[in-house]
């Protein structure tokens, strides 16, 4: 059973925008909370921020005051809005939550 199905991802110049989505199983929204995290080829994976089941968001210093976590509760999705985006945030970005990981999309930044 897929837990975390997420799209979105691809290619924007320095200072544009993406939204990434993540479809969670209906248990996993209602109890869980999710998170973002990315990962450059060779560097450990990196936490962005997360959503408690209760709506509560907390970013990573990195990426704090650009991106936005958010939900839609009808549809059991969780957003990664990602603004003013750097060549820095060139990652895969994949959402998680307690053992299941979606499968992760590319997100480039060109300078």
């Amino acid at each position: 059973q897929v837990q975390l199905v997420e799209t979105g991802g691809g290619f924007v110049q320095s200072g544009g925008s993406l939204k990434l989505s993540c479809a969670a199983s209906k248990q996993l929204f209602r109890d869980y909370t999710i998170a973002w995290y990315r990962q450059i080829p060779g560097n450990e994976r990196a936490w962005v921020g997360h959503v408690t089941n209760d709506g509560k968001t907390t970013y990573a210093d990195a990426v704090k005051g650009r991106f936005t976590i958010s939900r839609d509760i009808s549809k059991n999705m969780v957003y990664l809005q990602m603004d003013r985006l750097k060549p820095e945030d060139t990652a895969v970005y994949r959402c998680y939550s307690v053992q299941f990981w979606s499968e992760g999309f590319q997100v480039t930044v060109s300078a």
